[in-house]
């Protein structure tokens, strides 16, 4: 293997021009969670702490309030499982961004976005979705706040002190979304002095770069505390074309448990055209016997041919093979997206007293990214026609998608859709906050107003603006002059006022300057605002012979708002099309408000028996009220009992719940591509009635086209208030189990196991065309309301682009596993210097979802262990997050393995450090083993087929030196040493480059290198 010494040297040489820092460190223990409300914890090991002290032990002892918790506590290990990332863990990745480490962590797994994302992402973003449940259901805190914006990467990473990420539900102590867990960046406190880095790293295949820029202030004073800074990091986008796995649409087919055959496939609308042979009209029997035995039904045009002669110019369409007609996407498809952000900060705290202190953090970010396409698509199935009386319609029948023939192309001459974007974000968090004495009892308080917005701005290029397409694609005829002219002789339309337009042959002359003339450019603006008003108390109430009885509890207010400006070509009709044709959407406007009061008491119960070194037990709930769901309450019971210094058992149960965000709520009308797989309606005769089937005949005869060609249904997604849905909040229980071991008799080791399970009902989830038909058919009435099919003509019963694909509450989710983490720190060895290691990995025992619970449609699907394909009915479970456009976003596939895992070894001697750190993937299948779970299909067209993956193991190295003379430090490292290549998922099973984004390296081996300089 060939580690490419030159571009390492390289790295390692631009990057000492400049300047930058690392070091490696994951930790199992939990830290303090708002340093800002009390004094920083000193001891940052992973070994088990203290007891829970007496009055006049805590006298001498620092407390901290730990994530998970309100309760300021001396222990550092509590019953809250969290994983810390420090932040020499941070510098020794190479990373430019939080979201690339924090997504490598074992407990995050399923549906979400980061820049690999180029199709469901490409702003940008990353997200972080805990325990699979999706970004929504993971709360994002910074300093124990609520931050409105869910993209860790627009948070500056030089004014993060550690990440603690709990793994547990917490809706008792933070309210909604903190379902899967919680994940809080903790800010740097009282730093003193400066520092400047400089990073800089590329791929070995040359493309991929990246270079960060950071500085930071500090300045300490009696009264007070100032850091200020600015991040500035970007990163270049890769093609797909420049990766053998993903420059191809690569498909995989087989007919039951057939023969397979692999591919290179793509979309059936391409540049050449999929059209549909007329069964009737003038030219019907020349056609069938120019074309017999066409299976598709369709025809391209031949590469070289005008298109003018219907029985020449043509050939029968292929959807397979190797002479497949369709469109190889990927080619001009982004692996990763290009990325700039610019980040400013400015953290501080002053005394106004002894007693007193005023606080503020704010900081301000903006990302600029974009993402690019495959051009555009057009066709009947999005609006387009033909006139039979076109000049340049050889087939002598009308092109409609209505009562007429079908066809659809890809508009190759306007260019990739290519859409940039722009986010701003800013978040602010002051107030004022203290400490009073009352008796014998300290208390703490907190009076503040936290500050959230977030603005994107999104540029869409290279859409065609569809009405003067439309109307040249009306009646036309040759002229005297020799020229094509719209309208018939009898009733001419003026030159001026109308240009033909031939779908049929895109790389005529005319139809390159007509679609040339008809690219238009649109902007869309969405703007999200959330206001926080807080008060928060903490402080002992009473002494019990075991320790101090602590109460902590507080009242908040917030209100969120969203608004949006669309481009009125992008907006959408009643009929489910708009004038930019494939990228359609609407403007939304809307919010709603919450009042909250929460309490939470830690009883100390037992202290220094036989067999109970401590016994503590914590209580808490919170009361939620919305102005447009209602109210909830949330409760939890936590337990921890250490029967000897060296071991605690710990467990809790905890009720959640998450209310539904803006998006869901009021996210107008956007096209949504659907895949139907049955649609119940096929053959159907009226006997008995299947409300599903509105408008389909019921003479047996019919047969739902884009079922039989493997094509996707065009629908409209939107929220609930526009679909007329009264949503509620989701509802479920968390249950915690677990025992953390530090031994006395080996210092520096560590271990903890955690038994995890969570319950989730009435989930908050779009359904999608072959559900709402399902459901409806299975006598469930309320969803008949959605559906849409066409009402006469040769397409009668066929489902119409206005079908509504609403969001709703239902199904459940049922997950379980088992955390594990250990570290050890050995003994320091005089002459090789310090070492440490450690691993943390997670086991899914099961992840089930239902999705019609209590109804003949419910399907479970048994996820762990399985990758869901996108396109499949088990990928509409798959769990996701608003993209700031819209209520869900991702990769359109999720993926469960098992096991997912991390190991590392630090080693550190004088001024030398270096690092190793593996992730582990554990293996996966698409399809199941067991027929009576036939819902996991290895991906649309191959049912019966299990597909079956192996583990990939990824590993990162790093070496750092301390220039002491020169207050210097340099390192430089290899992420995917290996080049480490990701499995092929096939293009019928992914959104993305062949493969899963999400969670598989497809940059492949990266050097980086990093100086930093202090002052």
């Amino acid at each position: 293997m060939k580690l490419g010494v030159k571009k390492l040297s390289s790295a390692v040489r631009l990057a000492l021009s400049l300047g930058a820092v690392a070091a490696m460190g994951i930790t199992t223990s939990a830290f303090a969670q708002n340093a800002g409300n009390q004094p920083a914890a000193q001891n940052s090991t992973n070994a088990q702490t203290s007891d829970q002290a007496t009055p006049q032990k805590a006298a001498t002892l620092q407390t901290v309030v730990v994530t998970g918790s309100h309760i300021p506590r001396v222990d550092l290990e509590t019953a809250s499982p969290v994983v810390t990332v420090d932040a020499a863990t941070i510098k020794a990745s190479g990373k430019l961004t939080l979201g690339d480490l924090v997504q490598d962590l074992p407990g995050v797994t399923g549906n979400g976005v980061n820049p690999a994302v180029n199709n469901g992402g490409g702003s940008g973003s990353s997200t972080i979705g805990l325990r699979g449940l999706g970004s929504n259901r993971t709360l994002i805190l910074i300093d124990g706040h609520r931050v409105l914006n869910k993209n860790v990467n627009a948070i500056p990473a030089n004014m993060i002190e550690r990440i603690d990420v709990l793994t547990t539900g917490a809706s008792s102590v933070y309210g909604s979304d903190a379902v899967g867990g919680v994940v809080n960046f903790i800010l740097k406190k009282d730093y003193q002095g400066a520092e400047f880095s400089v990073n800089y790293g590329e791929s070995d295949q040359n493309d991929g770069a990246q270079q960060g820029y950071t500085f930071t202030f500090g300045q300490t004073s009696e009264k007070g505390n100032i850091m200020a800074g600015v991040d500035y990091n970007k990163s270049d986008s890769i093609s797909a074309a420049s990766r053998k796995f993903s420059a191809n649409a690569v498909t995989l087919t087989t007919t039951g448990h057939g023969a397979l055959s692999r591919f290179v496939g793509g979309s059936s609308s391409s540049p050449y055209g999929h059209i549909q042979i007329p069964t009737t009209g003038p030219m019907a029997a020349q056609l069938a016997a120019a074309y017999p035995g066409c299976a598709s039904g369709f025809l391209a045009r031949n590469p070289t041919a005008s298109g003018a002669n219907a029985l020449t110019d043509y050939h029968c369409y292929q959807n397979s093979g190797p002479n497949s007609d369709k469109y190889n996407y990927a080619a001009v498809n982004l692996l990763t997206t290009p990325q700039e952000h610019t980040s400013l900060f400015v953290l501080g705290n002053y005394n106004l007293g002894d007693h007193v202190t005023a606080y503020m953090d704010a900081y301000f970010n903006k990302t600029s990214s974009a993402f690019s396409l495959a051009p555009t698509v057009y066709g009947t199935p999005y609006g387009a026609s033909l006139s039979a009386q076109s000049y340049f319609n050889p087939f002598g029948v009308d092109y409609n998608g209505v009562d007429g023939a079908q066809f659809n192309e890809r508009l190759s001459a306007l260019g990739s859709r290519l859409t940039a974007s722009s986010n701003t974000n800013g978040q602010i968090i002051t107030g004022v906050k203290g400490d009073i004495t009352l008796g014998s009892h300290d208390w703490n308080w907190d009076a503040g107003l936290d500050y959230g917005h977030t603005s994107l701005t999104l540029m869409v290029n290279n859409l065609p603006n569809t009405g003067p397409l439309y109307a040249g694609s009306g009646p036309s005829f040759l002229n005297a002059q020799g020229q094509v002219q719209c309208g018939t002789p009898a009733a001419p339309i003026a030159l001026s006022a109308c240009t033909p337009f031939d779908p049929f042959n895109l790389d005529s002359p005319a139809s390159k300057a007509a679609l040339a003339a008809a690219a238009s450019p649109a902007l869309e603006n969405y703007l999200q605002i959330e206001r926080t008003i807080h008060v928060d108390v903490s402080g002992g109430v009473f002494d019990l012979p075991a320790g101090t009885v602590q109460l902590a509890a507080g009242a908040s207010y917030r209100k969120d708002y969203l608004h949006s400006v669309v481009d009125p070509l992008l907006q959408v009709n009643s009929l489910g099309v708009c004038v930019l044709g494939s990228q359609c959407t609407g403007a939304v406007q809307g919010g709603y408000n919450v009042k909250e009061v929460y309490a939470e008491a830690f009883i100390p119960v037992l202290t220094d028996l036989p067999g109970v070194k401590s016994l503590n037990v914590t209580l808490g709930d919170r009361y939620s009220k919305y102005n447009n769901v209602g109210s909830t309450n949330n409760a939890k019971l936590a337990i921890e009992w250490k029967p000897i210094d060296d071991l605690l058992l710990r467990g809790t149960v905890a009720q959640v719940f998450r209310a539904p965000n803006l998006w869901e709520l009021y996210a107008a009308p956007a096209v949504s591509a659907d895949t139907v797989k049955n649609d119940p309606c096929t053959g159907y005769t009226g006997n008995p009635v299947n409300p599903a089937c509105v408008n389909v005949p019921t003479d047996g005869s019919f047969v739902n086209q884009n079922v039989a060609q493997n094509l996707q249904d065009t629908a409209l997604l939107q929220g609930a208030v526009p679909a007329g849905v009264k949503l509620k909040a989701e509802r479920g229980k968390t249950f915690d189990l677990g025992a953390v071991y530090s031994p006395s008799w080996a210092p520096g080791l560590s271990a903890t196991a955690d038994v995890w399970h969570l319950y989730l009902n009435d989930a908050i989830t779009p359904i999608f065309t072959q559900s709402v038909l399902n459901l409806c058919g299975a006598d469930q009435t309320y969803y008949c309301q959605f559906i849409q099919r066409i009402a006469s003509g040769p397409s009668q019963g066929q489902i119409a682009s206005n079908f509504v694909d609403p969001i709703v509450n239902l199904g459940n989710t049922a997950a379980g596993g088992v955390d594990f983490s250990a570290s050890y720190k050995l003994p320091q060895f005089d002459r090789f210097g310090q070492f440490t290691v450690g691993v943390n990995a997670t086991y899914l025992k099961y992840y089930n979802v239902n999705t019609a619970p209590g109804t003949p449609a419910n399907t479970t699907y048994y996820d762990a262990g399985h990758f869901m394909p996108n396109g499949s009915a088990q990928a509409a479970a798959c769990p996701s997050g608003p993209s700031g456009t819209g209520p869900t976003t991702g990769a359109g596939s999720c993926l469960f393995p098992r096991w997912r895992g991390q190991g590392y070894l630090n080693w550190q001697s004088s001024n030398w450090t270096a690092s190793w750190r593996m992730r582990y993937i554990g293996r996966f299948q698409m399809g199941s083993l067991d027929p009576s779970q036939d819902v996991h299909p290895a991906g649309p067209g191959l049912d019966g087929l299990v597909l079956k993956y192996g583990a990939t193991v990824y590993n990162d190295i790093s070496l750092g030196y301390n220039i002491e003379p020169l207050h210097t430090r340099v390192d430089f490292g290899v992420n995917n040493l290996f080049n480490k290549q990701p499995p092929i998922l096939y293009a019928n099973n992914t959104l993305d480059s062949d493969t899963d984004p999400l969670d598989f390296d497809v940059v492949g081996r990266f050097f980086w290198g990093r100086v930093t300089v202090t002052f």
